[in-house]
Parts: structure tokens; sequence; C-alpha cells
């Protein structure tokens, strides 16, 4: 006896199975028109693409980011939100450094990877592995009023 499938499965939608790929022998020789003399060649197989467990990406990644020391923002889209928040403070268009920019978005990245670490602690106390929104409003929380 079945259960009832929509109870028991995820959300979203469910994949859909690939119907089975022809035999290249049989439908080779019930295509090939009695005409045609040229021996057809089957298409060339692509090697399948490497698949990782799951996490296992996750943790080469951080292995990655760990090592280098580039910045992890884009140096363009940074500057145009600094400008637009120093707009909305100023009326004037005001200039900036290169530099300036960049200590600010240096000390902005160092700010957020060290709230995002504290909020994975967070979750790691909770007996999870998943970031939720209320492990980085904990982590703020634990800071104080003057780190945030």
């Amino acid at each position: 006896m079945r259960h009832d499938s929509s109870a028991t499965r995820r959300k979203g939608k469910t994949p859909k199975r690939r119907p089975p790929l022809p035999d290249p022998e049989s439908s080779a020789s019930k295509s090939r028109s009695p005409r045609r003399s040229g021996v057809s060649k089957p298409p060339p197989v692509s090697p399948k693409k490497r698949r990782f467990r799951p996490g296992t990406r996750a943790l080469m990644e951080i292995r990655k980011y760990q090592k280098s020391t580039d910045l992890l923002l884009r140096k363009g889209p940074f500057s145009r939100l600094v400008r637009e928040v120093c707009q909305s403070f100023s009326r004037e268009a005001l200039r900036w450094q290169v530099y300036a920019l960049l200590a600010l978005q240096e000390a902005a990245e160092a700010f957020l990877v060290m709230l995002f670490s504290d909020a994975n602690l967070c979750a790691i106390h909770a007996k999870r592995v998943t970031l939720f929104p209320r492990d980085i409003q904990l982590a703020r929380r634990i800071r104080g009023v003057d780190n945030l």
C-alpha cells in the first residue's frame, strides 16, 4: 500500500525521468535507407560531468577563499553603493579617492566575514549547519549596540 506521495515529497517539482536512449546499432539499421552507401558513426559521447557529494564543493570553496587575500566584492558595485549612500547624506556630489574606497571595502568585508563566522557558530550551537537570519541577528545582539 502506497502512502500519499505529496505528503512525503519535498517541495517543488518532481524530477521527470528521461526516456532510455535508443541502441545505436538497432536504430542505425532501421533508419538507414537502402540507397545510402556511407557508414554512419554514432555521435561522440561526452564524458559525464563530475558530481561531488553534498558539502564537498562548499568545503572546497571555503578552503579556496581562506587561502586568498583578494577582495570578495566587486569594486565597481561597491563604489556605486558607497557613492549612493554618500549622496543620500549630502546634496552635492562628493568625490572619493580610490584608496579611500578600497580601505572602506576592506573594512566592510572584514566586518562581514567576522559577522558570518560568529553567526555560523550560533548555527552550530543550535545543532544546525544552515545559517538562518536569526543566527545573524543573535550574533549582532551578542556583539552589542556599539559594534553593529
